[in-house]
């Protein structure tokens, strides 16, 4: 099976039941995404899948052959640059321990494109799409609420992802500039 992964395709000889979630980890050695509950409950392995946010661990790789995967570590820049929700969670120093911050970087881009297309939230006012949803605090919980922190960082990450929403070059990703 064939993965491009932050820009870079991968040809995988994986069983059929290896999740994303360890062919990340175990096959192509990205640990940013983390094995939380291993249940889709948590969040900590969130990743992009062709732009738009998973959990890794219930999605089968195999089911995922010729997709694009964007983790954490496919955020910056391909010089390295820093994305501009990372630069904005340390700013705000929107994590503790760290290690729900690979998911809920990756959920927060999801986030940020949706709100841009225009996707309505279970908080978004009803009506038909006007254009892009606006973010504000109560919108960006709702948003990213399948995210979990057991630290509490959650008021700092609202603040990050509403800083970064100012940043248009919030919705892409480095994979993105490479692919």
């Amino acid at each position: 099976m064939s993965l491009r992964v932050n820009g870079i395709r991968h040809e995988l000889d994986l069983d059929h039941r290896v999740t994303l979630l360890d062919a990340l980890r175990e096959h192509l050695d990205l640990t940013g995404a983390k094995k939380g509950c291993d249940h889709g409950q948590c969040g900590a392995c969130t990743v992009l899948v062709d732009g738009r946010r998973a959990n890794s661990c219930l999605l089968l790789a195999v089911t995922l052959d010729g997709c694009g995967v964007t983790t954490v570590e496919g955020l910056a820049g391909p010089d390295g640059a820093l994305h501009p929700l990372q630069r904005a969670f340390i700013e705000h120093d929107a994590f503790q321990c760290g290690y729900c911050t690979p998911g809920q970087l990756c959920s927060a881009v999801g986030a940020l494109r949706e709100a841009a297309a225009g996707d309505p939230s279970h908080v978004t006012a009803s009506g038909p799409p006007a254009g892009p949803a606006a973010l504000t605090a109560e919108e960006i919980r709702e948003r990213l609420s399948g995210n979990l922190c057991r630290c509490g960082a959650y008021p700092a990450i609202v603040r990050a992802v509403a800083d970064a929403a100012a940043d248009a070059s919030a919705t892409m990703t480095g994979a993105d500039v490479i692919a």
